[in-house]
């Protein structure tokens, strides 16, 4: 149930096998799972000075995953050499950067920043010395989801799924790209089936908004909005009431979040989400808690995860230097008519997918279908 695959160089699509082929968008993409750091020059602690003769690169120009600026207003970034260690980040440009940081801030502690060419999901938390932000840089377009590290069997079975209804649910830490991987999964199921898509973020992470041409010579329309006074089951009604063929959710995090994702997965949807969980089964565990906690009966809530889930994945990134993506996952059948296991798991209140996550990767690594395709 395991894919790690070894970290490499450079990520192609499959049907890329010229290295000269390679555009420069496809090597902006590659940073956005794996994270790659460009050497940054160092400082010491104390003086936060660099010693370097070259003159110092512009926030936009280095690239990094995560940005932390202290109240001290010493900046840091990871460090490349370590899986978690970090050093001090400097640029001509920083207190520019910082003080767009603090203008930027509208009484929401989550919130989006434009800054240069690139977009940041900023936090913004009050600790014991003063203001500290956490600036997560977002990809400046949606990376094509055969560019992600994913093992291509893993990635032709989600993109399967396109014209079913129901809920893809990927769960993990936070920070383990598992937003890349849901965003990137709706842009291909735009550019294949067209339809319109609304999603419900806080903030709004990727550039899905706009028109996608089909395949199929239709088109794909994404409205993206974003979570106002925290209310995610609003922003879920709404959704609803537009009559969306897709509909991504940034993150299940609140009660009513989950018993509207819940309705919407078993009421002609396709939902796309994430939640924080440390396995698939704790994935799916953790959303029928937070179902209950709204007022709805567990039963109720088992018995809708189970009509609605179509797949459930988690992921984690793993690497130093370089950060490849590690996945379990589990499917149900596409057809809620016919018997399934997975569904059958769900209903009887103990899930324990482990068996059948070891069924489902032989099947595929063998090149075999995991359901019949009569949805």
């Amino acid at each position: 149930m395991i894919f790690a695959p070894k970290p490499i160089k450079k990520i192609f699509k499959p049907e890329q096998n010229n290295p000269k082929d390679i555009s420069p968008e496809s090597l902006e993409t590659e940073q956005s799972l794996e994270t790659e750091q460009t050497p940054l020059p160092s400082a010491p602690m104390e003086q936060a000075q660099t010693t370097s003769s070259e003159p110092m690169k512009k926030i936009d120009d280095v690239w990094f995953s995560d940005l932390y600026f202290t109240p001290e207003k010493i900046a840091y970034v990871r460090d490349g050499w370590s899986q978690f260690g970090l050093k001090i980040f400097e640029a001509p440009d920083l207190k520019d950067f910082h003080k767009a940081l603090e203008e930027g801030f509208q009484g929401n502690s989550s919130y989006s920043l434009t800054y240069g060419t690139s977009m940041y999901r900023i936090e913004r938390i009050k600790t014991i010395t003063g203001v500290h932000y956490t600036a997560r840089r977002m990809p400046r377009k949606i990376p094509n989801i055969y560019e992600l590290g994913i093992p291509e069997i893993l990635v032709n079975q989600l993109i399967s799924l396109n014209t079913a209804t129901g809920l893809i649910l990927f769960c993990g830490p936070t920070g383990m790209g598992k937003t890349t991987t849901a965003t990137a999964l709706l842009k291909t199921f735009l550019e294949n089936e067209g339809g319109f898509a609304y999603t419900i973020e806080d903030p709004p992470e990727m550039p899905l908004d706009g028109v996608y041409k089909s395949k199929k010579r239709g088109l794909g329309l994404c409205k993206q909005t974003e979570v106002i006074n925290h209310c995610w089951d609003a922003g879920l009604k709404s959704a609803l009431r537009s009559k969306p063929r897709y509909i991504l959710v940034g993150e299940i995090r609140t009660p009513e979040t989950a018993s509207e994702c819940l309705r919407a997965a078993t009421s002609g949807h396709m939902v796309i989400s994430t939640i924080h969980a440390n396995n698939l089964e704790d994935g799916l565990n953790a959303l029928i808690k937070y179902a209950t906690s709204s007022g709805m009966g567990e039963e109720l809530a088992s018995d809708l995860l189970a009509r609605g889930i179509l797949a459930v994945v988690h992921q984690t990134l793993v690497g130093t230097i370089k950060l490849s993506p590690q996945l379990h996952y589990c499917f149900a059948n596409p057809n809620p008519l016919e018997a399934d296991q997975m569904r059958m798991i769900i209903r009887d209140g103990k899930i324990n997918l482990g068996t059948m996550m070891e069924q489902q990767q032989a099947k595929l690594l063998q090149g075999k279908p995991l359901f019949k395709k009569d949805y």
